[in-house]
């Protein structure tokens, strides 16, 4: 596997579209890698990453926080975006340098022009974590797009229909590779099978995923 991790600089951006409003960029961010992980590694600093709780009690396996004007939260009042950390009240950081440029450049490779995100997931998956199927419809606006940035070890991403009982496509992200779904693909089921062990010359034993959404 580590071999072929290291190759990640050799890979060329190239697009595969998976639906009238879905695509993958593939390589997309390779060149910008090195900021997003520096912007990671602020934010976290100032909102560490936790494991939230689901409104049902259990303990999500992956590690999340949050930047922009609004993060995601969960706990047992349910899942909903907040202006604060609810660790300990301060606002979320603001996205770092270049998160939004990326964000904007990838929806509009995929036909979404002029988003502008203001809520961006940090999700860390470390091996075993996953992400079971699940629609992203806590938003206000479901004419937005969802921007999602991989980095770090690959993953095996879910993508199925817009009723959870439709079969699934089993799609390899990598490093610096870009997923967009919106327009009639937007509420489409996906999550993320477990994360397999492996050493990321850049980010190590890990996966981060950049979620970037409109959520108001």
């Amino acid at each position: 596997m580590n071999g072929d991790l290291f190759a990640d600089v050799d890979r060329r951006p190239w697009a595969e579209r998976l639906g009238p409003g879905s695509l993958i960029l593939r390589g997309f961010a390779l060149a910008e890698a090195p900021v997003l992980q520096a912007g990671i590694a602020a934010v976290t600093a100032a909102a560490p990453l936790r494991r939230m709780q689901t409104p049902g009690g259990f303990t999500m396996s992956v590690a999340m926080s949050n930047c922009g004007d609004l993060g995601w939260v969960s706990d047992a009042s349910g899942y909903r975006y907040a202006a604060a950390d609810p660790q300990n009240g301060a606002p979320w950081p603001a996205m770092p340098p270049g998160f939004h440029e990326l964000a904007g450049d990838a929806a509009q490779q995929a036909g979404f022009a002029g988003f502008a995100p203001d809520a961006c997931l940090i999700n860390r998956y470390e091996p075993g974590a996953r992400m079971s199927l699940h629609q992203d419809r806590d938003e206000r606006d479901l004419t937005q797009p969802i921007v999602s940035v991989s980095l770090g070890l690959p993953a095996t991403f879910l993508f199925g229909g817009l009723r959870r009982a439709e079969p699934t496509q089993r799609l390899v992200l990598q490093h610096g590779d870009v997923l967009v779904w919106g327009g009639p693909d937007r509420l489409r089921y996906h999550g993320v099978l477990a994360l397999k062990p492996g050493a990321h010359p850049a980010v190590g034993a890990y996966r981060f995923n950049l979620t970037f959404r409109r959520a108001r």
